[in-house]
């Protein structure tokens, strides 16, 4: 499986948005309210970032043993359905803090600003989605195994006899 690329996180977040802030005018546009995130949105996206990353740390002591301690195996299907997990994070997280950049932007665009309590729920969902998008990255790499050691490998050990 291939690292997250930034490229893909970047669209995502634009896409996100861009999405976002349409939704919004289409909203005001229709007479309907706006879409102010609830408060226990950005918790439960720290939430879910905590979990990830907790997820990933056995994995992390299992690949990269500390000094004096032996590897452990480890499930390869549990360490793939972690990093599986941790690369929904960071998609879902960037496409989460687009979605919440582009409301905060219809929010202060607007000529009359709103209630401070939306722009601040808008701005708290939407650093709690960039801490989910941050925790699934983290949570990605602590899942990476660690590069072999070619002097090692006995295909290897030829080059080195000469």
């Amino acid at each position: 499986m291939k690292r997250t690329r930034a490229t893909t996180l970047i669209a995502l977040a634009v896409g996100g948005a861009v999405v976002g802030f349409l939704v919004e005018l289409a909203a005001a546009g229709g007479g309907i309210a706006v879409f102010i995130p609830p408060l226990t949105l950005p918790i439960t996206l720290v939430a879910i970032a905590v979990i990830v990353v907790a997820f990933a740390v056995p994995i992390r002591r299992a690949t990269h043993p500390r000094a004096g301690r032996t590897a452990r195996p480890i499930d390869p299907f549990q360490a793939m359905r972690v990093v599986v997990l941790a690369k929904a994070c960071s998609l879902s997280g960037a496409l989460l803090t687009g979605g919440g950049i582009g409301f905060l932007v219809y929010l202060l665009s607007r000529a009359v600003i709103p209630a401070s309590t939306s722009i601040v729920f808008t701005v708290t969902a939407t650093v709690g989605a960039a801490i989910l998008l941050a925790a699934g990255l983290v949570a990605e790499h602590m899942c990476r195994l660690p590069p072999e050691d070619k002097d090692d490998d006995p295909e290897n050990a030829h080059a080195h006899s000469t």
